[in-house]
């Protein structure tokens, strides 16, 4: 959050304010505050925001790219369905992870990780360029270097997983590497991850998994990473049926 508002305060103010009208409005959408069908006005925004009816047009317009809402002659801006979201753009995943739907959220982004992780690990260990699978190995041995530093770990974790995408060869799974980045952050900013920090079990599922890719073993590498998930899976599903405090 920090490194945010440092970025934030060397941003154009016009530009900051912007990004706040986006994050608020979108975030009331995607977390329910504001309900499918609900109605909006740039007069209301204007009001609410202290801004101009352009900022607040073009601030709309970025929101509807998302699928978030459209915009009716006569009407005004209408909150849609989240059947219509962009759901795989990280904006949406990290405000739908601040909500009271985020078990779920979890529930579904993890099913995700575990039909597509798997086969881009066994893409990497064939496609991988020589660099990409060094890199690999440096980052599982980060991370467990980085262990006891909750930032410094969730770095070299995303970093991690985003290459593994990259490292595919496929473009499609490339692309949701953002996607994948926000589960991550967003276990770490809801504080669900484990007591004491990483398990030892992950750690070395981590590094067996960069030793597979690096050994080009598609195999290994795609069976290492489905036991993670699986692993990670079972963590969400004891969290949610624990009893509540």
């Amino acid at each position: 959050m920090q490194d945010r508002e440092v970025v934030e305060q060397d941003r154009p103010a016009a530009e900051v304010m912007n990004s706040r009208i986006i994050e608020v409005v979108g975030r009331d959408i995607a977390t329910g505050s504001l309900e499918p069908g609900s109605r909006l006005t740039l007069e209301g925004l204007q009001e609410r925001f202290g801004v101009s009816r352009t900022v607040v047009r073009d601030c709309m317009q970025i929101l509807e790219a998302l699928g978030l809402v459209y915009s009716k002659r006569r009407i005004g801006i209408v909150v849609q369905e989240s059947a219509r979201w962009n759901v795989y753009d990280p904006r949406i995943i990290r405000w739908r992870l601040s909500g009271p739907g985020r078990s779920r959220q979890f529930e579904s982004l993890t099913e995700l990780r575990i039909a597509v992780e798997p086969l881009a690990a066994a893409g990497a260990a064939r496609s991988a360029s020589p660099e990409q699978r060094r890199d690999l190995v440096r980052l599982a041995r980060r991370m467990r270097e980085d262990a006891a530093d909750p930032e410094a770990f969730l770095a070299a974790d995303i970093a991690f997983h985003t290459l593994l995408l990259q490292a595919s060869g496929n473009e499609m799974f490339a692309s949701l590497s953002g996607a994948v980045g926000e589960v991550l952050a967003g276990r770490s900013r809801q504080n669900l991850m484990p007591a004491g920090g990483p398990r030892p079990e992950a750690l070395a599922e981590h590094e067996a998994i960069a030793a597979a890719v690096a050994d080009r073993d598609p195999a290994a590498a795609r069976a290492r990473t489905a036991d993670l998930l699986l692993e990670v899976e079972d963590a969400i599903l004891r969290r949610d049926q624990s009893p509540a405090p």
